[in-house]
Parts: C-alpha cells; structure tokens; sequence
C-alpha cells in the first residue's frame, strides 16, 4: 500500500534542512573564522592552535565511521541529527565564558571547540541520510546543490556577523551572539521533525526491508563499510584525493599574510567571498550533474590542482583566481559529491555509507594537510607538482567508477 506524502512538498523539505543549515553555519563558520585569536587570547602557542584545529575537523570527519552505522542500525536518524546540531548550539556560545576560568580557559575553550566538532561527527551522516530521501523527489544534484547554497549563505554571513560584532565590542562578544541563529536552528529543526516525521515517503526508490538479525553484520564490519560496493570506494578514494589535496585556506591566508599581499583585516574578507562562491558553485554544479550526469565532476581535480599554482604565488590577481577555484572546489565538495554515494548505495546504508566516506576523507586530509604545510615551507613547485600527480590519480579513479556504474546501469 503507497504511503502518502505529507503536506510540505519534497522541494520545501530540502529548503527547510538548507535554512537549518544555514543558522547552524553562521554558529560554527563564525567561531572558526576567529578561532586562531582566540586561542592565542587565551595563550596558546600556534602549535597548540594548529593541535586543537587540526583535531577538531579528524574528530569532525573520522568519527562518522562510527556515526553512520550507529544511524542505520537504530534508524534514529532525527535523534543523532538534533543531538548533534544541539552541541553546535551550545558548545560555541559558551566559548564566551572561557576568559572568566582564568588558567582553565584555554582547556575549556579546546574541550567546547572540541565537543562542537563531535556534534558535526554525530549529525552529518543521519542527516545526509535524510536529506538524500528529500532529495530524491527533486533531483538529488539540485537537492544537494541548494542545500548546500544555502549552507554556504551561513558559512558568509557567519563570519561577517562576528567581524562586527567583534569591531564595536570584543571576541567574547561575537561569541556570545551566536547562540541567537544557534536558538534559531534548533526551531526549525525540531519544527521540521515535527512536519516530517519520515523523509522517507519521498524518495522514488523505495527502501528494501530491513535485514532479519540473523543477517545483520558485526559493527565494526559495519563501520568499516563490509558488504559496500567496489565503486563506491573507488569512489570514495577518488573524493578523499581531491579533499585532501586541496589547501586548506589556513595555508592560503597565511601566505597571504607572510608575503604581504593582503592587510590582515582582509583575509577573513576573502574567507566570506569563498564561502559565496562555494554557495554558486553548488547551485550550478548539482543542475548540471541532475542533467549531464556524474562526469560534471571530473572537473573537480583539474581546480583542486590549480589551487597551489595560483593562490600560492606572489601575483595578487593569481592568488585572487586561485581563492576562486578554491571556492568552486569546496563547493563541489561538500555538495554535489555526496550525491553521487546516494545513488551509489542503497537507501537502508547510506549513512553507513557516508561516514565511511567522511571516514576516508578525514584521514586524507589529515595527511594532505600536514603534507601541504611541510612541502609549503620546503618548495613551492613540489607542492605544485605533487598536487598535481594526486589529482592525476584521483581523475582515473573517477573514470573507471563512471565506466562501471554506466555499464551496470545498462545491463540492468
């Protein structure tokens, strides 16, 4: 018997988990784009700011291999979903408090910054998950894309935000006014829970039954991705190469900021400006991917390789032009990429699915990030060229998964 959708369309689903996102990206952008001072307020030293920030996105990342089988076992999806965007409500506001705990601040500040990046691990695969259903009823390229766009007004918005709240009073201030779209988030979390107790009913191809116990794996088989396909982790391979060989923009605005090509005021400037782009890359990306199909994506390690050999020169118009293919880049990323590991596996596994992928990211990135600070400080035509070779590799990767998936497709 066909379930009947309820009332909100799919197309509303998807604007409302994007207006979610959005209040929830203006709290954890706007606190990460003044992470750096303040842990130096509080005295840590810039390999302790390193330490703790490099921690926080493994923690963000590699724990979702955890997260997601967690998810698909107990189909809580919207429980670990709220859970996890509450920690980011709470954890950053609180970070105002930490100059009042004297010597204590500072370890209270890396516990708080710590447990909101914990949230992001605990939330992202269920609400890919969910997300993915709703989506499924308008084009998951153009479901992830808007998302993801409006995602990214919060990622701009955020930092801004704090700069003047910042300018007119202080850096416990600007923390404080986050727990305003923090509250806001939470809202139109719970208001959608409400609505849409099954995002489900949406997605046009309907789950299969659950496995009976006697089938069910163990959980770390789970966490490890046991039983998912040779595509998807070439794939997922293929994704991580391009994640972590993609310079931060820490690395950016620090070269920035040595080579005096910008005042310092302006680096989180050009911070928010790459957050817009990434917002009209999304947009654009995931029509196109609905209509061209996935190979829109062998894009990504052609900008992912520009990146080094542009935004690291000394030429402010070839850093600008690089900070752009940056953009462009993390807005593929973190959007039209996630949904190619929907139509990759089956609904009863995707958040499984997407914590082994966030899994592998992680880990790539850990080793892209400290790889591109070593070779950055060594040579800067090694990086230029080992970015490249990675980018190589991941390109290839990508065209054998598209081959095979095409040629499964018709022979189904």
């Amino acid at each position: 018997m066909a379930v009947t959708p309820p009332s909100p369309t799919a197309w509303r689903v998807v604007w409302w988990f994007g207006f979610v996102s959005l209040a929830a990206d203006m709290v954890y952008e706007g606190a990460r784009s003044v992470y750096g001072p303040l842990l130096a307020a509080l005295g840590a030293s810039a390999v302790v700011v390193g330490l703790v920030t490099g921690a926080g996105e493994a923690v963000a990342l590699v724990l979702r291999l955890a997260f997601g089988p967690i998810a698909d076992r107990t189909r809580r999806y919207w429980t670990l979903t709220i859970v996890g965007y509450g920690l980011t409500a709470i954890c950053v506001p609180l970070l105002a408090i930490a100059p009042r705990l004297g010597v204590a601040g500072l370890g209270f500040a890396t516990t708080m910054i710590l447990l909101e990046r914990f949230g992001k691990a605990v939330r992202s695969p269920s609400k890919s998950a969910l997300l993915a259903q709703a989506a499924s009823g308008v084009g998951r390229g153009r479901g992830f894309g808007v998302h993801k766009a409006l995602d990214q007004v919060g990622a701009f918005a955020g930092p801004l935000v704090v700069a003047g709240v910042v300018a007119i009073s202080s850096l416990w201030a600007g923390m404080a006014v986050l727990a305003v779209p923090g509250a806001i988030a939470m809202v139109l979390l719970l208001a959608l829970r409400r609505r849409v107790p099954d995002p489900g009913v949406y997605d046009v191809a309907p789950a299969p039954p659950r496995p009976g116990a006697g089938e069910r794996r163990g959980w770390w088989a789970e966490a490890v991705g046991a039983g998912l396909s040779g595509d998807f982790f070439r794939y997922a391979v293929a994704a991580s190469l391009t994640t972590g060989a993609l310079v931060t923009f820490g690395i950016i605005g620090y070269h920035l900021t040595v080579e005096g090509l910008v005042p310092v005021a302006a680096v989180p400037v050009l911070y928010a400006a790459a957050m817009g782009v990434e917002a009209v890359a999304a947009l654009v990306v995931g029509a196109v991917y609905d209509r061209a199909g996935p190979r829109v994506l062998l894009l990504v390690p052609f900008l992912v390789a520009l990146v080094p050999a542009l935004a690291l020169g000394s030429a402010l118009a070839a850093v600008l032009a690089g900070v752009l293919a940056w953009g462009i880049a993390q807005g593929v990323q973190d959007s039209t990429v996630k949904a190619v590991v929907a139509d990759l596996v089956e609904a009863p596994r995707r958040a499984t699915a997407y914590g082994v992928f966030a899994g592998i990211q992680g880990l790539l990135a850990i080793v892209g990030g400290v790889g591109a600070g070593w070779l950055y400080e060594r040579s800067l035509v090694a990086l230029v060229v080992v970015v490249a070779l990675t980018q190589l590799v991941a390109l290839g990767l990508l065209l054998d998964t598209f081959r095979r998936s095409a040629r499964l497709h018709r022979a189904g």
